[in-house]
């Protein structure tokens, strides 16, 4: 099984989040292909009968699912809605998926590791999930894998931030036009990784994408930061004069546990697609 279509069609879901507006920015770069971008009003991926509907209405070759319950604190206190998105609708989407033939790129996460290796993680390593959040996308992942005759490709990243929706680099600049000082914890090692620079690797991706290359990837930027040095980083491209005191992860209790290490070893998504990864901190001034 693969895909044999020159011209593809493809369905992005959650398409008002962060990674769902990279790729439509993206798109105008690849006119090779159809984009239909389903917000959450236009496809409900809990409801089977939505995701026919949409799917009949479209026809998409392939989906990419960005699709989460990404609040990780939250998720602790609400796991059966973790759980509903981010396991029960992943199984729904991709068994429509396979129903159909079509391939489906679904968007993974760093949490399903403990974050405490002392090298990056490779696709290899056996996940071991500490929160609701990294165990409910953990149970996504194992649901498309079930499927033995699905196209498909699940790809977890770390750190994703970009000019859209909630995340590090937005709370940063909206903390630093609040306050003259911000501390920001220097103990928790990752990539930041722009949106825009996952999308284009994603749409890279889909060029070649077939069965034979069904299987987990992982994509970040290049490099090695800490949210500190990422902090830093933000207020030094913008020219902010914000000073960051750096401290330790227990100056910052959370409900869910922060992993250390979310540094994602990427090299078989380079080697199997070519695809580009720039460094962290010459990525963020392209976001500028």
């Amino acid at each position: 099984m693969g895909l044999t279509k020159p011209h593809k069609r493809l369905l992005i879901t959650g398409a008002d989040g962060q990674l769902g507006c990279a790729l439509r920015e993206e798109s105008v770069q690849f006119s090779n292909y159809e984009f239909v971008f389903a917000t959450k009003k236009m496809l409900d991926i809990t409801s089977k009968a939505s995701i026919q509907n949409v799917i009949e209405a479209h026809k998409p070759d392939i989906i990419i699912n960005t699709a989460a319950y990404t609040a990780v604190d939250a998720a602790e206190k609400d796991s059966d809605a973790a759980y509903a998105l981010n396991q029960e609708a992943v199984r729904l989407l991709a068994e429509v998926c396979d129903q159909n033939a079509i391939a489906l790129i679904h968007i993974s996460t760093d949490y399903v590791f403990d974050g405490m290796a002392s090298i990056a993680y490779t696709e290899e390593v056996v996940p071991n999930p500490q929160t609701v959040y990294g165990k409910s996308k953990l149970a996504g992942e194992q649901a498309i894998q079930a499927l033995d005759t699905l196209t498909y490709a699940i790809i977890r990243t770390s750190w994703l931030y970009s000019a859209y929706g909630h995340n590090f680099y937005k709370t940063m600049i909206r903390l630093g036009k609040e306050r003259e000082t911000v501390s920001v914890v220097d103990d928790q090692y990752g990539i930041p990784t722009l949106a825009n620079d996952l999308a284009k690797a994603i749409l890279q991706l889909v060029t070649t994408l077939g069965y034979a290359h069904r299987g987990i990837y992982h994509y970040s930027n290049s490099g090695k930061a800490t949210w500190y040095a990422f902090a830093k980083a933000i207020f030094e491209s913008l020219e902010m004069e914000t000073k960051v005191l750096p401290v330790s992860s227990e100056a910052f209790p959370t409900v869910a546990t922060r992993p250390k290490n979310s540094i994602l070893n990427c090299t078989k998504i380079v080697d199997t697609f070519g695809v580009s990864r720039p460094l962290w901190n010459e990525a963020l001034q392209h976001i500028i």
